[in-house]
């Protein structure tokens, strides 16, 4: 079967990471390779938002050593977007600049790195193009924190900030025992209807130094059942250590900052969070009267590279490698996904999941994970996730400081 001959283009939406743009240096090292098929290869100012725009860059004018260096480069190096198409039925505007751009440019392979959301988009711009009668091969690179991605074992992203969790609240673990005064500690992790990044503090406990409690969305948060869960843990050890999500609700279906006042809404319709543990820490000082502090990881738990897994490193630079390499070889509407042996050596494997089915579906934490008593996981997590956190990421280093990549951005022309 005759290749696809044209150019491709790559993009980046949703929250950056510390390992995204080791997707990003795995499409664009293994797309400039495959020259005879793969003209030429751009990279989309944020996101979808670029290409609507006509605005991309030319990776091939970029140093293949900068372009090295975008495997240890936090956040996304060509900017991302939050951007919602609208059903093609509703709205068919954004499709047809898009077709009217891919064809101005010959786009013939199409990269799109994200989430849910990203996934759901990739889909719909796949499913356009193939009732337009353009031919153009589409691949999905998977990229969220959140680990909740239908499909695949694991979501490149999920690792790095995992290990970041786990490590910080091992730290927080030793600086909160210091005193011999009583002191609560109230650790607000990301995840907003999946917990698998505040599963990831028990990773601490697992080495002795973790959370007390943790609560997950996967469970209904109760705060009086909460309160009686602390006063019984700090009854016996005059410190507690929570880990809690910022997306727990209750079983009325609201989030913990709603307990206080509004939140906002995006473009995709879901509520921005933050403030989960303030909420907290406020209720438990004036319940239990002893010093508590809250402690929201916020940025910090996606952007720290410098605590990366060299496991998420390596994959997240496989899963853009193995896009290319699929989608040359005639594969689209399809997201790439990871597997691992039902038991034996942890070891990854590559698969392709159909978009249809990833796109706008969740993957939560098994309830047969959480123990009984909704406020910590169990040894069956705890085996899922730490080979995934396994091997140091070496970062270059200039002046003592970080070297990240610089990329020239070379605007393309047409």
């Amino acid at each position: 079967m005759s290749k696809l001959i044209g150019n491709a283009i790559f993009g980046q939406s949703g929250g950056p990471t510390s390992v995204i743009n080791a997707s990003a240096a795995g499409v664009f090292t293994e797309a400039l390779r495959q020259t005879g098929v793969i003209e030429k290869v751009y990279g989309a100012a944020n996101g979808i938002v670029g290409i609507l725009n006509e605005k991309f860059y030319d990776m091939g004018q970029e140093d293949p050593a900068e372009l090295e260096l975008l495997k240890t480069t936090p956040s996304s190096a060509l900017g991302s977007c939050r951007y919602k198409l609208a059903d093609l039925k509703d709205d068919d505007t954004d499709y047809k600049r898009m077709l009217e751009v891919f064809k101005k440019y010959n786009i013939r392979y199409f990269f799109y790195n994200g989430g849910n959301d990203s996934m759901d988009t990739c889909n719909k711009i796949s499913k356009f193009m193939q009732q337009s009668g353009y031919e153009c091969n589409v691949i999905g690179v998977p990229k969220t924190i959140d680990n909740d991605l239908f499909g695949t074992d694991h979501c490149p992203g999920f690792a790095s900030a995992a290990k970041y969790i786990a490590t910080t609240t091992m730290e927080v673990y030793l600086d909160a025992r210091v005193y011999d005064t009583g002191m609560i500690t109230v650790i607000e992790i990301m995840g907003r209807h999946a917990g698998w990044l505040t599963a990831s503090a028990a990773l601490a406990a697992h080495k002795g130094h973790g959370p007390d409690l943790i609560y997950l969305p996967e469970v209904d948060f109760d705060l009086d059942k909460m309160l009686a869960d602390v006063k019984k843990v700090y009854a016996k050890e005059n410190k507690v250590i929570i880990a809690v999500s910022e997306g727990v609700q209750t079983k009325e279906g609201k989030f913990i900052p709603e307990l206080v006042g509004e939140v906002s809404v995006d473009a995709f319709g879901h509520k921005q969070l933050g403030g989960t543990a303030t909420v907290l820490a406020n209720y438990l000082k004036k319940e239990i009267g002893c010093k508590v502090r809250g402690i929201e990881l916020s940025l910090m738990q996606r952007c720290a590279a410098h605590l990366a897994s060299k496991t998420d490193v390596e994959e997240s630079f496989l899963a853009g490698q193995t896009a290319v390499r699929c989608a040359v070889d005639g594969m689209t509407d399809y997201m790439v996904g990871f597997q691992r042996p039902e038991s034996g050596e942890y070891k990854c494997e590559i698969k392709l999941i159909p978009l249809d089915d990833v796109a706008n579906t969740e993957s939560k934490v098994p309830l047969e994970w959480i123990n009984e008593e909704g406020n910590f996981v169990n040894e069956k997590f705890i085996n899922y996730a730490l080979p995934l956190i396994q091997g140091e990421s070496k970062i270059a280093i200039e002046d003592g400081l970080p070297r990240f990549a610089k990329l020239k951005k070379v605007l393309a022309t047409k």
